[in-house]
């Protein structure tokens, strides 16, 4: 394997679209879920999971295993992002990073401008790895500070203070091309003044994205048992509302205007990978618990795989994948999904693509009703998009339009 930056980007590259972010060509990336933790946090749902012994080769070799499966489905595509999801993927060695983009470059071409994006968490012993971390390729990282006062963090049950966190975010500025940083809001007891303070001072930090996540009570999670005791208050609709309305304020006084319902960017650092998703592209997804679209002899299929790692690694080396979940899509599925990710951004979604994806058009009479109340709005380019109200909604909206 090479050794240097330099030489790993010689493997990632090759003959591909440029602009990465055209709305009419949404492009193919990968996926690549590491599920392991230090700790689990009390609000997630996500399949991450404690262990103490992990044999990082042997998930290695599975993960670029599985991709050699998943491009047997999707051939001759071009690579233009890769996510390193989890879980926290700083967990890992820079040796399975490095493995994983060698398998991706040896079974798809890849553009030369590939976005590799690592979430990471600022304790102080994973940032040690971003060097490492760089020279196996990957030229984007998003760390996960969720607050940034320490009382916040103990609640959220976050391992790293803001002190680490600062210095997590000073060590990426200085390794990474791109950085990003999440931060969660609606916290019980925040008001719209403190969250005000806190996200002057984040703005501040932010060199090109910020993710802000509003707090949800997820079920089956620690918090959820405490919501139901009545243990812990989130602010109801109206108070999250608010917060809300300043969170579009101040990061579009800063320039870092929302493009998507929970993301912030200046123009041209939006996150590539993500807009895959949400401009209804393709993606393959390897790992455990992840969840891919592929468009396999034309027909759209939603793949998924084990979630326990244990299982999902004994069947990869059985037999190369570790898929438990194969559905072929049916129209309706699939233009649902367009408008359901497509509202969710700056830009909207065009209505011509979703009669080409459902073969009706949307009706014009549910249009002028939903722009009528202030939940969606047409833009001079002719596509449709949410209102700040309408994200509020936006489930309801879908509906609406869809019906």
């Amino acid at each position: 394997m090479p050794g240097s930056l330099e030489g790993t980007l010689r493997l990632l590259r090759a003959e591909g679209p440029e602009d990465a972010e055209r709305a009419d060509d949404p492009g193919f990336g990968v996926y690549v879920h590491w599920p392991f933790c230090a700790a689990k946090c009390p609000y997630c749902d996500f399949n991450s999971h404690v262990r103490r012994d992990t044999d990082q080769l042997r998930y290695a070799a599975a993960l670029a295993r599985e991709l050699d499966y998943m491009a047997a489905l999707a051939p001759g595509r071009t690579v233009r992002s890769v996510f390193f999801g989890g879980g926290t993927p700083s967990l890992m060695e820079p040796v399975v990073v490095e493995t994983v983009l060698d398998a991706i470059a040896r079974n798809w071409p890849v553009a030369d401008d590939v976005e590799v994006t690592l979430e990471a968490n600022p304790t102080s012993v994973e940032a040690d790895r971003f060097a490492g971390y760089r020279t196996a390729g990957v030229n984007r990282v998003s760390l996960g500070i969720q607050a940034l006062n320490d009382t916040d963090l103990r609640f959220l049950g976050r391992l790293h203070t803001r002190a680490e966190a600062l210095g997590a975010l000073k060590l990426a500025r200085s390794v990474f091309d791109r950085i990003s940083f999440d931060l969660i809001y609606a916290r019980p007891g925040q008001t719209p003044q403190a969250w005000r303070r806190e996200l002057e001072e984040a703005c501040g930090y932010a060199a090109d994205h910020l993710s802000l996540y509003q707090l949800t009570i997820e079920p089956d999670t620690p918090f959820a048992a405490l919501h139901a005791r009545g243990r812990l208050i989130v602010p109801d609709d109206d108070s999250a509302r608010d917060l809300y309305d300043v969170t579009l304020e101040v990061t579009g006084q800063h320039g870092l205007p929302a493009y998507e319902i929970s993301n912030h960017a200046r123009p041209g650092e939006a996150c590539r990978h993500n807009l895959v998703y949400w401009r209804g592209g393709e993606w393959a997804a390897v790992g455990p618990g992840a969840h891919g679209r592929l468009d396999i002899l034309g027909e759209r299929t939603a793949l998924s795989t084990i979630k326990a790692p244990e299982t999902w690694l004994a069947a990869v080396e059985a037999g190369g994948q570790g898929i438990t979940e194969r559905l072929v899509l049916s129209e309706a599925e699939v233009a649902d999904e367009f408008l359901v990710m497509g509202l969710r951004l700056a830009d909207g979604i065009d209505p011509h693509r979703y009669e080409s994806l459902s073969g009706r058009r949307l009706k014009d009479a549910r249009i002028s009703d939903l722009v009528g109340y202030g939940l969606i709005e047409r833009l001079d380019s002719g596509c449709l998009r949410a209102t700040p109200s309408g994200f509020a909604v936006l489930n309801a909206v879908v509906a609406d339009l869809a019906a």
